[in-house]
């Protein structure tokens, strides 16, 4: 049953509930780390949160003991530039994000402005004003595509949840009858394709690593292979009802290394 991993030349590793758990990091990460690096296998620490630039989520997981270079921490925000550049580079995008978010689009070569944008961009605003929310919606409103970098409807804190981008999306459809016309993050296959973009490996090559049925596990739709941990959100028993399958149930990292190699 782990016969397929020998061919993935490339693991997508959710974060949260997948390599660490709130501060801590879960039984077998390091040593799944370890195998990769000593086998030359690539990896990604794939997030759909854009709200924050691939540096700080670094400085978090240098924090817990593992050293990671920037560049592999992959964001919805930065495979949302990737489509983007795909279709138009350098095209005017007005964009509703963080100060972080607007950094990452402005160094790919786009034009951050509200006057005649060749897209409509929301992302995971954690400082989103209304005077922000009504430029967007008129936007929409007059037919300028619309994007989004995730469908994440609450993003998980300390202390429970805030909204998330899909809560914003629900009310820009509420007031213009519009939903996104491209949403980019997990599980979409967009990120998947962007991935393939960054790195170069085939879908075939590739496989992701988490422990959300709806997705993480669910990105199995746009062609790579899914391994479900159970060290965060997902128990077994929800597999009964969920149309979602893993390729592979573990129930952390440090158990997937313990079964393909002994």
């Amino acid at each position: 049953m782990t016969t397929f991993l020998n061919d993935i030349r490339c693991f997508l590793l959710d974060m949260d509930g997948t390599f660490f758990l709130g501060n801590e990091l879960l039984p077998g990460a390091l040593d799944f780390m370890d195998y990769l690096s000593q086998n030359g296998i690539d990896y990604l620490f794939l997030t759909n949160n854009s709200s924050k630039h691939a540096g700080l989520y670094a400085e978090k997981i240098h924090k817990l003991g593992f050293d990671v270079p920037v560049e592999k921490i992959f964001t919805s925000g930065a495979a949302t530039t990737i489509y983007l550049n795909k279709r138009q580079p350098g095209a005017k995008v007005y964009l509703v994000g963080t100060q972080a978010l607007e950094d990452e689009f402005k160094r790919s070569g786009f034009e951050l402005t509200a006057e005649d944008p060749d897209y409509a961009v929301l992302g995971f605003d954690t400082t989103l004003t209304y005077e922000k929310l009504t430029i967007f919606c008129d936007l929409v409103r007059a037919g300028k595509p619309y994007i989004a970098t995730h469908p994440d409807f609450n993003c998980p804190v300390q202390n429970g949840f805030i909204p998330d981008i899909g809560s914003f999306m629900a009310l820009i459809e509420a007031s213009t009858g519009r939903e996104a016309d491209v949403i980019i993050g997990k599980p979409n296959v967009h990120i998947v394709d962007a991935v393939v973009e960054k790195t170069g490996y085939s879908k075939k090559q590739i496989a992701m690593i988490g422990d959300r049925l709806y997705t993480d596990i669910a990105m199995g739709m746009a062609g790579i292979k899914t391994i479900l941990v159970l060290s965060g959100e997902t128990k077994r028993e929800d597999l009964e009802n969920s149309p979602f399958k893993p390729d592979l149930i573990a129930d952390n990292l440090g158990d997937i290394l313990n079964r393909w190699v002994g």
